[in-house]
C-alpha cells in the first residue's frame, strides 16, 4: 500500500506539471486544483489518519465511490499524458511539425482527462456492480463416479466494507444460493475492517447454503483487522475454515480432499504461513485434492504435491485491462481465469468484490464461480 501512495504522489506532481500548471486561468485556480491532484494521490493515507485505515475507509459509501473515481481518474488521465507525452518527444525528434503542433495543442491534455474521468466512472460503476455467474468445467483425471458432475461453489475476494456493504453481500448471497452448489468455498478477503465494523456487512453470508458446507480460508486482509476475532466470527456463522488444514467431503464411499493454506502475510502478525504438506498431513493418498489457495503464485509448488485442482483469487483480474500484465507479474504468470500447470489445474478467479482503495474494474468483471466437476472419460 505504502509503494500505491509513492506511485500516486509521482504521478499526481507529472500531471500538476504538464496539466495543472500550464492552464490558461489565474494561479487562485490551478493553486488549489494541483492540491487536490496531490490530495487525491494521497487520500487513502488521508483518509485513515481521520477515519478507519487503509484497508478499511470508515466513511460513507459515496465518498468512497468519489475518491475512488478521482484516484482512478489520475492514474488512467496519467497514463494517457505520458502517451501524448511520448507521441510529441517522437514527432520532434522525427521532425514532423505538423504532429508536433497538433500535440501541443492546449485543449489536448485536459480533454485526455475528461475521457479518463469517463472511464474512471464506468469501472467504479463496474467494481460496485453485483458479480455475474461464470461456470466452468474442470477435468479430473482420477476423480471418483461418484463426484462426476460435482458442483463447487467458489466465492473469493468478497470485501466487505463501507463500499460494498451488506446489502451488496446480500445479492451476492442469494446468487450463489439460487445455483445450488454441492459446496461452498471461499478463497479468503471475505471483510475490510474490524468485526464491531462490519457486523452488518458480514452476516448475510451466514445464509450461504450448500449440502457439504462453507469451507473458507483466509486472505491477506483477514490479517489487516483482528485476525483471531475474524476467525472465531467465521465460524460462528457456520463456516468451516482451513488453516493449514483439510477436511474430507465423502459421496457412496468415495472421497475429496478440500486443503486450505493461509496467506503469506500471516508471518508478519507472527502466525503460520501457508504450508502444504502440513494442511495434506493424514490426507487419503486416493483421494483427489482440491486445494484452496488465496494467492495463485505457488501453483507450481503445489502441483508437485498432487494438487489436482486449486482455487485462488487476490488478483481481482487485474482490475483494468492492460494492468493485468502488471499484476500477473508479481502472481507467478496468473491473474485470471483458468491455467494448467504441470498436471493441475489453476483457477483464478476475478473475484466478487473489490478492496475500497483501488475500485474499479474496467473489461474484467467481478464473478461468483460455479465449478463443475468431470470425470476423465475413457
Amino acid at each position: 500500500m505504502p509503494v500505491l501512495s509513492v506511485v500516486g504522489l509521482l504521478l499526481a506532481l507529472y500531471v500538476v506539471w504538464r496539466v495543472v500548471w500550464p492552464l490558461r486561468v489565474s494561479t487562485s485556480i490551478r493553486g488549489p486544483l494541483g492540491l487536490l491532484v496531490v490530495a487525491l494521490a494521497l487520500h487513502h493515507r488521508i483518509v485513515a489518519r481521520f477515519a478507519g485505515t487503509m484497508a478499511s475507509p470508515e466513511i460513507p459509501t459515496a465518498a468512497i465511490a468519489v475518491l475512488a473515481t478521482g484516484f482512478t481518474t489520475l492514474l488512467l488521465g496519467a497514463l494517457m499524458v505520458l502517451l501524448l507525452d511520448l507521441a510529441l518527444l517522437g514527432a520532434r525528434l522525427l521532425r514532423c511539425p505538423r504532429a508536433t503542433t497538433a500535440l501541443r495543442a492546449a485543449y489536448l491534455r485536459p480533454a485526455a482527462f475528461g475521457l479518463a474521468l469517463l472511464l474512471a466512472s464506468y469501472g467504479v460503476w463496474q467494481g460496485m456492480a453485483v458479480p455475474q455467474t461464470r461456470q466452468v468445467e474442470v477435468v479430473i483425471d482420477d476423480l471418483p463416479a461418484a463426484f462426476d458432475g460435482y458442483r463447487v461453489l467458489q466465492l473469493t475476494d468478497i470485501h466487505a466494507s463501507r463500499l460494498l456493504t451488506g446489502a451488496w453481500v446480500a445479492k451476492v448471497v442469494a446468487n450463489s444460493n439460487a445455483l445450488a452448489p454441492d459446496l461452498v468455498v471461499i478463497t479468503g478477503d471475505l471483510i475490510d475492517g474490524t468485526v464491531a465494523a462490519r457486523a452488518a456487512d458480514f452476516a448475510p453470508l451466514g445464509r450461504l447454503r450448500a449440502p457439504d458446507g462453507v469451507i473458507a480460508i483466509t486472505g491477506n486482509h483477514e490479517y489487516y483487522a483482528q485476525h483471531a476475532a475474524w476467525m472465531q466470527a467465521f465460524r460462528a456463522q457456520g463456516m468451516q475454515v482451513l488453516d493449514n488444514s483439510h477436511v474430507q467431503v465423502r459421496r457412496d464411499g468415495a472421497a475429496l480432499t478440500i486443503a486450505g493454506v493461509t496467506d503469506p502475510v500471516a508471518s508478519n502478525y507472527g502466525l503460520p504461513p501457508p504450508d502444504l504438506h502440513a494442511a495434506l498431513a493424514g490426507a487419503d493418498p486416493a483421494a483427489p485434492v482440491i486445494l484452496l489457495d488465496h494467492r495463485p503464485g505457488a501453483a507450481r509448488a503445489n502441483a508437485a504435491q498432487g494438487v489436482a485442482l486449486q482455487l485462488s483469487g487476490h488478483t481481482h483480474g487485474g482490475h483494468i485491462i492492460g494492468m493485468d500484465q502488471l499484476v500477473k507479474r508479481a502472481n507467478g504468470g496468473y491473474v485470471s481465469g483458468r491455467y494448467a500447470v504441470d498436471g493441475m489445474t489453476l483457477y483464478v478467479s476475478n473475484g466478487a468484490g473489490l478492496w475500497p482503495g483501488f475500485a474499479a474494474r474496467i473489461g474484467v468483471p467481478s464473478e461468483i464461480t460455479l465449478i463443475t466437476l468431470r470425470r476423465k472419460k475413457g
